[in-house]
């Protein structure tokens, strides 16, 4: 072989190896992520679950890829997009909300997800064991349903005069009966009379405010809902527009100017998710990994609002709260 074949076959040989070695890397593991609702409402949430990537060695965009789904407020939309995700062979499927779960386990049996839902998952039917959930599903519990009853206690603390109480609830969401089945039974313990008010667009959002405007309960008891979460100003503003005295289920309604807030630290719970998304990346099987369940709760309470209302904040809520804004 003369000299000059001899150095172009190597110098070609050798330009091929790094394109065998990259063919025969693994891919990059690809997580299909699957939400009711929008992202530009959840980026604080989102930064929780890449923070739980990353405790679990996972970084998108170096050694994990992310796949985003989100039904943008339209239920409908989920299955197909919940398909899509399995016919994109993803390697777990993150679904947080009720209807993203159920969404994501009805199409498929095999690739593992990881739900976060707000109520018990095997009072729902995802799992049928908390310890060892079996089949391809396992999560987080945000105990945001069992925290209902506590949350209407803690409203009618800071208004021991009311007696007629608006709630508030999403009648497409799968939540919407858990959290009557729930409410109905605390506030008959307290002596409160409850009219229940549905809404599921913004438009009737405003026309539940209007009849509540009409009926003049003492107080309005927002159902703990993604799409209520997405829409947090405009509840929040309508309920300073009419003087209204409300409690949430998260803190980022009283950081909005809502006047109380008692649930879960949900932006805590999303980092789990992305710690149990990691750990099955890692070849952990979800029937294996106990469903968690949430224990970091949190009383809100913006002491600006409390004056602009007229109310005064007993001191027993003041010093249990976990922060009063003012």
């Amino acid at each position: 072989m003369r000299r000059r074949e001899f150095i172009t076959l190597f110098g070609g040989a050798a330009a091929a190896w790094p394109l065998a070695a990259r063919a025969q890397q693994p891919a990059m593991p690809v997580i299909g992520f699957l939400h009711s609702v929008s992202p530009d409402t959840l980026a604080h949430r989102l930064r929780g679950f890449r923070q739980g990537l990353k405790e679990a060695g996972f970084v998108e965009g170096e050694n994990v890829a992310i796949e985003q789904r989100w039904a943008e407020n339209q239920m409908d939309r989920l299955p197909a997009l919940a398909a899509d995700l399995v016919r994109r062979r993803v390697s777990v499927i993150a679904a947080i909300g009720p209807a993203a779960a159920f969404a994501a386990k009805a199409a498929n049996t095999t690739i593992p997800i990881v739900f976060g839902v707000p109520d018990d998952p095997v009072r729902q039917g995802l799992v049928s064991n908390l310890a060892r959930p079996g089949g391809n599903l396992t999560g987080i519990n945000f105990f945001t349903a069992e925290l209902t009853a506590k949350r209407l206690g803690l409203l009618r603390e800071l208004l021991p005069a009311a007696n007629r109480v608006a709630v508030l609830v999403n009648p497409t969401s799968p939540d919407a009966e858990t959290t009557l089945r729930d409410v109905e039974p605390a506030a008959r313990a307290m002596g409160l009379q409850i009219r229940v008010l549905h809404a599921s667009t913004s438009r009737e959002i405003n026309e539940a405010f209007a009849t509540f405007v009409r009926e003049q309960p003492d107080a309005l008891f927002v159902a703990a809902d993604p799409f209520f979460q997405t829409r947090r100003v405009q509840l929040v503003a309508l309920a300073a527009r009419h003087a209204v005295p409300a409690a949430y289920s998260t803190r980022d309604y009283a950081e909005a100017s809502g006047l109380m807030s008692y649930g879960t630290d949900v932006t805590e719970a999303w980092r789990q998710a992305g710690v149990y998304t990691g750990r099955i990346l890692k070849g952990a099987k979800p029937a294996d990994l106990p469903v968690v369940q949430s224990s970091k709760f949190e009383l809100v309470i913006n002491a600006e609002t409390a004056r602009m209302l007229g109310i005064s904040v007993p001191d027993k809520l003041l010093v249990a709260a976990d922060e009063v804004i003012e």
